[in-house]
């Protein structure tokens, strides 16, 4: 079955020679127009997530309690880190929207932290994607200070 329709010849007769076909998805049309792609929210999540981790100062995603879960889950034999915990985005047919929540490291600049972590989210997802991203929302949940050992956390035994 094909979308190429002739319309002079209302679907009974084949084109004569010379004649060109021509419809939706006729052989002039660019190759980037036949199709559609649609991409998952949790694609973008986790280009987001790994933009947002690749800045130097963050020291996690996460709320508390995502954390908390994600430190459990990643300790069970055969988890994996989610690369998109505290993140979430909208996706709609040409835009997406991020939210971040972000654990600083103690003595960084949240402002520029900030400002860097929105430049890394929004180039790297719209180089893979192709979407605009139209906000990046950072919320600083925590500071991790330097006395503060992750793997101890909600933990007092071994």
């Amino acid at each position: 079955m094909s979308d190429i329709i002739n319309p002079a010849a209302r679907g009974t007769a084949s084109p004569s020679a010379g004649e060109a076909l021509t419809g939706q998805a006729g052989a002039d049309a660019a190759p980037e127009t036949r199709g559609r792609t649609t991409i998952a929210d949790s694609v973008v999540e986790k280009i987001a997530g790994m933009a947002a981790r690749e800045v130097a100062g963050i020291h996690s995603l996460g709320s508390g309690m995502s954390r908390t879960l994600g430190a459990v889950t990643d300790k069970v034999p055969g988890g994996r880190p989610s690369v998109s915990r505290g993140v979430k985005v909208e996706v709609g047919e040409r835009q997406a929207a991020v939210d971040l929540d972000v654990v600083v490291e103690y003595g960084v600049a949240i402002v520029d932290l900030a400002a860097d972590v929105r430049t890394s989210v929004v180039t790297a997802v719209e180089r893979m994607t192709g979407l605009e991203v139209v906000e990046v929302n950072v919320a600083v949940d925590d500071v991790h200070l330097p006395d503060e050992d992750d793997d101890e956390e909600g933990s007092r035994v071994q």
